[in-house]
């Protein structure tokens, strides 16, 4: 089992595209996303446990050069589209 966190970016306009690849070398960030809108870069950490999500993100992505600011969102369940089509299949057929 293992446990997710969704860190929100706001990176250095000019160190944008560094500061993506430095995050995709920290071990436990999965994927890193450019987005529009407040934040720059999404990073999605996972962890076997809190503890070491919780090391992840404040020793090694918060340090990363670059972020002017992030907020962390620590994922209580994932629901994925296959998942979500089965529970809609145990309903029979009309």
């Amino acid at each position: 089992m293992s446990v997710t966190a969704v860190v929100l970016i706001k990176a250095r306009t000019d160190q944008i595209n560094e500061l993506a690849q430095a995050l995709t070398a920290i071990p436990g960030v999965v994927d890193v996303y450019s987005v529009a809108g407040r934040y720059d870069l999404i990073a999605i950490v996972k962890a076997r446990r809190n503890e070491d999500l919780a090391e992840i993100i404040s020793e090694r992505v918060h340090k990363t050069p670059g972020i002017v600011d992030s907020e962390t969102l620590i994922a209580f369940r994932t629901y994925r589209t296959a998942d979500v089509e089965a529970g809609f299949a145990l309903g029979g057929e009309d």
